[in-house]
């Protein structure tokens, strides 16, 4: 792996950083690792990354998802790619920072996302199991069929609402304002940083895969479905703002 100034220091915040990711949400945990790679100092603002090979070799994940990952963060103000002889793909220096960095702390995120898995989750698990009505049933699709081609200044409202119709399909009218409340919350962190175009389309499959598993009357797949979804926002949250 290539060397970095202060290397002696950063051997065991790299052993941490530069490790085989988990399955399920590629695109979004090699995003959440460089930022974390980025903002732990591993690599310095102005300083390169590892080469593409050596970071998929690394993560355990495809040269195309790394590419892909650094696409996107460079579209975000992240990374600086270079050609030619002495190219690369560099730290920006200055760094872009969210609006809340320094205000959230870890314990906060905890709470915030932990009560949000446990309320979405058992709101997709809810709706799964019931009898659906063909009013809900049509909302539910057309509510995934709308957030598809959304570009970025519209994508954050439509996802959000079809969260929220999965909350209603689940039939407990209190679960609803518990979901859109902690949605809001969620939010005001998402919009600290630009959304990038293919997790946009990651998220709508995952959103396919979630719908699909309620009309079907899976409970088990559905909860699945949303736990890699949830997942993946997660991992980005993470890796910006911690």
């Amino acid at each position: 792996m290539s060397e970095h100034p202060h290397d002696g220091d950063l051997v065991e915040v790299r052993k941490a950083v530069y490790r085989p990711l988990r399955r399920g949400n590629a695109l979004e945990d090699t995003v959440a690792r460089l930022v974390q790679t980025i903002r732990l100092g591993v690599v310095a603002p102005g300083e390169s990354l590892p080469p593409e090979r050596e970071l998929a070799a690394s993560f355990g994940v495809s040269r195309d998802t790394v590419r892909e990952a650094i696409r996107e963060l460079a579209d975000t103000g992240y990374l600086l790619p270079r050609r030619g002889r002495y190219g690369g793909t560099f730290v920006a220096d200055p760094l872009p920072h969210p609006t809340t960095s320094g205000t959230v702390t870890p314990e906060e995120i905890d709470d915030v996302l932990g009560l949000r898995r446990v309320l979405e989750t058992g709101a997709v698990r809810a709706a799964a199991s019931r009898s659906l009505d063909a009013s809900t049933r049509a909302d539910l699709w057309a509510r995934h069929e709308a957030a598809l081609p959304a570009g970025p200044e519209e994508y954050r409202r439509l996802d959000t609402l079809l969260h929220l119709a999965i909350a209603e399909a689940a039939g407990i009218p209190s679960l609803v304002a518990l979901v859109a409340e902690n949605r809001a919350d969620v939010n005001v962190w998402l919009d600290t940083f630009p959304l990038m175009p293919r997790n946009i389309q990651h998220s709508g499959e995952q959103h396919e895969s979630i719908v699909t598993a309620i009309l079907a009357g899976r409970p088990d797949a559905a909860e699945a479905a949303m736990r890699d979804h949830l997942a993946g926002s997660e991992a980005l949250l993470r890796g910006f703002l911690v």
